[in-house]
C-alpha cells in the first residue's frame, strides 16, 4: 500500500517524523481497495480515521513541547549559573560543589541533552558543529567526573562534614553553593562512589539521594534506581538485614527485576547462615604493625588539616619572631621578617618575602606548561602520577624570566644555601580537594635511584612560597610534630629534611591538607646536597641538627 503525508510529499522526512507517521497509518490505515469514495457509510468513517490521526499528532506535539520546554529551562538555568561564574570564576570554583556540578552538567547532563536533541536533524547538525570544534573545546570525561566526585568525599572525610550539610551548599559557613544538590546530583555521587569499590560513601550518599527523591516535586532520578545500589553497597557494608529490607522495596517498585529477585534470595541465604553461625567462627582480624602505623598518621594528618593540633607548652614559649639580617649582605639592607614556627627540627616562616607582581608573573608563566603533578616511584626512579598527590604543575628555569632569576637569588641570601644544584622552581596550583599527602622530600636508603639522573645529591632543604590565601583548609601539616602552617600569600615556609651528617630527618614528613574552599598556588625550590659542603658543613654525629 503507497501513502503520502499531504503537506511532507516530497519533503525529507526525520527518524523520529518517519517513525510517527509509520505508526499513524499502522494504526488507522485500513486498505480501502478503492471502495471508500463509493458508499456514504464509509466515507463517515473516514472522519472517525481523520479524528485518531489529528489526536495522535496533538499526543506528537505535547510531546515535542515538553522535550523543548525541558530544554529551555535547562538553558535558562545553565545562563544564569554561567553568568554568575563568569563574573568571578576563581571564587565561584573555589566552592567544591560549585565545581562538581560544573562537571556534571558537563558530562551526565550534557548526555541527557543530547540525547534530547538527536530526535532532529537540526539538532544533530548543531551536535554535529560542536563535535567539530573539539580541539578548541575543553570536554571532561567521565574520569575528570569520577575525579570531582571523590575530590568531595575526600574533603568530607577530612574536614569531617556532614552528607546533608553538603548537600544543601554549606561548606563550613564559606560561600554557599549556587544551589543545593538535588536528588540526581547526589545519586551520581553515590553512583561514582559505587564504581570505585566505596561502598561507605555510596551508603551516605545514596541515603541522602533517597531523602531528597521523596520530598521532590519534580522528581530527578526514580527511587527504585537509588535503591539498587543502596542495597547492595549496605550488604558489603556488612548490614544484611538492613540490605534485603531495601531489595523488598526495590521489588515493590520494580516486581520483575531480575537482579534484586536474585539479591534477595542471596540475602536471605547470608542471614541465615549469620545466625547459625557461632560466634568464634568469625576470626579475630589483626591489624598489622604497618597498617597501624599508617592510620595513626592519617588520624593525625586528617584532625591537623582540621586545625586540632596543638604545640606542648613548653615549645611555644620557645618560640618567637625577629628580623634575619644575615648571611647575605642583600639581608643586612633588607631585613626579612622571620618566624619560628618549630625548633628541632627548625622550621621558618618568612613573612612578605613576595610581592603580588612577581606572583603574577610566576602564574603567567607556569600556567601555559601545567600537567598533573607526578611523583618519583621509588623502586624505578620514575616521575608517574598518584591519587595522593591532586595538582598540577610545571617547572620555570631561571633564564625563563628575570623574576624566576631574582627569585632564586632571594632563597639564596634568605638561607645562604648555594642555588646553583637545586632543582628549577616547582609551580603548583590545587583544585578540587587539590592534595598532597603524608611524604618525604628527601630520598630514603632505599630509593638508591631517586636522584641519580641529577648527579647533585640528595634534597638537603625545602623553601616553599605560598602564592595565593586560602579560604579554608589547605595547609602544610607535619604529622609527628602537631604542626599546621597555614598558606598566607606573599610568605615561604623553610626547613631541613636532612641532619648534618646526611641522614634523612623524619620528623619533616609533611603533607598538603585538601583546599576545602578556594584555590590553593604554591612555588616551592629542593635545595640539593651538592655545593653546600662550606655553608652547611657535614657532622659525623647524627644526631647534630
Amino acid at each position: 500500500m503507497k501513502f503520502y503525508c499531504g503537506g511532507f510529499k516530497g519533503r525529507s522526512l526525520t527518524e523520529p517524523m518517519k517513525m510517527f507517521w509509520i505508526l499513524v497509518f499502522t494504526l488507522f490505515a485500513v486498505p480501502s481497495m478503492g471502495e471508500v469514495f463509493t458508499s456514504m457509510t464509509d466515507m463517515s468513517r473516514l472522519l472517525v480515521t481523520e479524528g485518531e490521526m489529528i489526536r495522535a499528532v496533538e499526543n506528537y506535539i505535547v510531546a515535542q513541547e515538553e522535550k523543548l520546554m525541558k530544554l529551555k529551562r535547562d538553558v535558562l538555568e545553565m545562563e544564569r549559573v554561567h553568568d554568575e561564574a563568569s563574573r568571578s570564576p576563581e571564587a565561584f570554583l573555589g566552592n567544591p560543589i560549585n565545581a562538581y556540578l560544573l562537571v556534571k552538567r558537563l558530562t551526565v547532563d550534557w548526555l541527557d541533552l543530547q540525547n534530547i536533541m538527536t530526535d532532529d536533524s537540526t539538532g544533530q547538525a548543531m551536535l554535529n558543529n560542536l563535535t567539530s570544534m573539539a580541539s578548541m573545546l575543553r570536554w571532561p570525561d567521565e574520569e575528570d567526573l569520577n575525579g570531582a566526585a571523590t575530590a568531595l568525599m575526600r574533603l568530607q572525610d577530612t574536614y569531617k562534614l556532614d552528607t546533608s550539610q553538603i548537600a544543601s551548599g554549606d561548606i563550613l559557613g564559606k560561600k554557599r553553593a549556587y544551589r543545593e544538590l538535588t536528588a540526581a546530583d547526589c545519586f551520581e555521587l553515590g553512583r561514582q562512589s559505587y564504581n570505585g569499590g566505596d561502598h561507605y560513601h555510596t551508603v551516605l550518599w545514596m541515603n541522602e539521594a533517597l531523602d531528597r527523591q521523596e520530598t521532590e516535586g519534580n522528581k530527578t532520578v526514580e527511587r527504585a534506581d537509588i535503591l539498587e545500589y543502596l542495597a547492595f553497597s549496605t550488604y558489603m557494608q556488612g548490614n544484611i538485614r538492613q540490605a534485603l529490607k531495601l531489595t523488598d522495596e526495590l521489588l515493590e517498585e520494580r516486581p520483575n527485576h531480575q537482579r534484586a529477585q536474585g539479591n534477595k534470595v542471596y540475602y536471605e541465604e547470608a542471614l541465615q547462615q549469620q545466625k547459625t553461625q557461632k560466634r568464634g567462627e568469625l576470626g579475630d582480624f589483626m591489624e598489622d604493625d604497618a597498617s597501624a602505623v599508617e592510620k595513626i598518621e592519617r588520624q593525625a594528618y586528617e584532625r591537623l588539616c582540621r586545625g586540632e593540633g596543638k604545640l606542648p607548652l613548653e615549645m611555644l614559649l620557645k618560640l618567637h619572631c625577629f628580623y634575619k639580617s644575615g648571611p647575605s649582605a642583600y639581608l643586612r639592607l633588607a631585613p626579612v621578617k622571620t618566624e619560628i614556627a618549630h625548633i628541632h627540627p627548625t622550621i621558618h616562616i618568612f613573612h612578605d618575602v613576595l610581592v603580588d607582581s612577581e606572583i603574577s608573573v610566576i602564574k603567567e608563566l607556569a600556567t601555559p606548561m601545567f600537567k598533573r603533578a607526578t611523583v618519583q616511584n621509588y623502586k624505578t626512579g620514575e616521575l608517574e602520577t598518584a591519587s595522593y598527590r591532586i595538582s598540577k604543575s610545571s617547572w620555570l628555569k631561571a633564564e625563563d624570566s628575570k623574576t624566576v632569576a631574582k627569585v632564586n637569588q632571594r632563597i639564596e641570601d634568605i638561607t645562604g644555601l648555594n642555588m646553583q644544584t637545586a632543582e628549577e622552581l616547582q609551580v603548583a596550583n590545587y583544585g578540587i580537594g587539590g592534595h598532597y599527602e603524608p611524604h618525604f622530600d628527601y630520598a630514603r636508603r632505599e630509593e638508591k635511584d631517586a636522584f641519580k639522573s641529577l648527579g647533585t645529591g640528595n634534597r638537603i632543604a625545602t623553601f616553599l612560597f605560598y602564592m595565593s590565601d586560602v579560604d579554608a583548609g589547605g595547609a602544610t601539616v607535619f604529622p609527628q610534630l602537631e604542626l599546621s602552617l597555614w598558606p598566607k600569600k606573599g610568605s615561604a615556609a623553610f626547613w631541613h629534611n636532612l641532619h648534618p651528617s646526611g641522614e634523612g630527618d623524619t620528623l619533616t614528613r609533611h603533607a598538603a591538607c585538601p583546599v576545602l574552599v578556594g584555590t590553593k598556588w604554591v612555588s616551592n625550590k629542593w635545595i640539593h646536597e651538592r655545593g653546600q659542603e662550606f655553608r652547611r658543613p657535614c657532622e659525623l654525629d647524627p644526631r647534630a641538627l
